[in-house]
């Protein structure tokens, strides 16, 4: 999910703790788009397990690193940028892939060039729209026996929950990766009339700055 960090969302940092104690939610990977800031708070503040994260854009899409210590920035190359993730002791994970409406989905190619160095694969992300893109994504997680996941993606409190993955409590990143194995994933599409919050949100930071 992400936070009032990320220029299209406004979700502040207090607001998410507030929903996932309501929804139940108790460990999340926080992902803003270009900085690790907002996890690293969220991760001080929180009641429960806050996985730092960051959606790193790169030439060819993005690249989510998990288990982060600082931000890295975004415009390098794919190959830097996994070498900035693997350096932190972070996991790379493949936020969307295959999305065919997303313009930042890692291009399908470059995926294929980098599988043997994903650590995480997401099959199921709430915000997508089409149902073979999830399909498409679960046949390459099989075929090449990656560590499946699923994200909500909220840019906004009602989408937190959308999707998500039961598994095993875990300590650090070697154990959460166990225990990402033996997970479950569930839950559902978000209405795709939720993109325009992300565009209200985008049009606002622009306009304040």
């Amino acid at each position: 999910m992400h936070s009032r960090y990320s220029l299209d969302c406004n979700m502040p940092l207090e607001k998410i703790i507030e929903r996932c104690r309501e929804a139940g939610v108790n460990c999340i990977a926080l992902c803003d788009h270009g900085t690790a800031e907002g996890a690293l708070k969220l991760r001080e503040i929180a009641p429960f397990k806050v996985i730092v994260a960051e959606e790193v854009l790169t030439p060819y899409g993005e690249i989510m690193g998990m288990f982060l210590e600082e931000t890295i920035p975004s415009g390098l190359s794919v190959e830097e940028t996994i070498s900035r993730i693997r350096a932190q002791g972070g996991l790379v994970c493949i936020p969307h892939p295959f999305d065919t409406f997303r313009h930042s989905a890692l291009k399908s190619h470059v995926i294929e060039e980098i599988a043997d160095r994903i650590d995480i694969f997401e099959v199921l992300n709430a915000r997508g729209v089409l149902g073979r893109d999830s399909a498409k994504a679960e046949a390459f997680a099989a075929k090449h026996r990656l560590i499946r996941s699923a994200g909500s993606d909220a840019h906004t409190p009602r989408e937190i929950g959308n999707a998500y993955v039961e598994m095993p409590d875990f300590e650090g990143r070697d154990d959460f990766l166990e225990a990402l194995k033996k997970g479950k994933i569930s839950g559902r599409r978000t209405n795709p009339l939720i993109h325009f919050a992300s565009l209200w949100a985008r049009i606002k930071s622009k306009l304040s700055n």
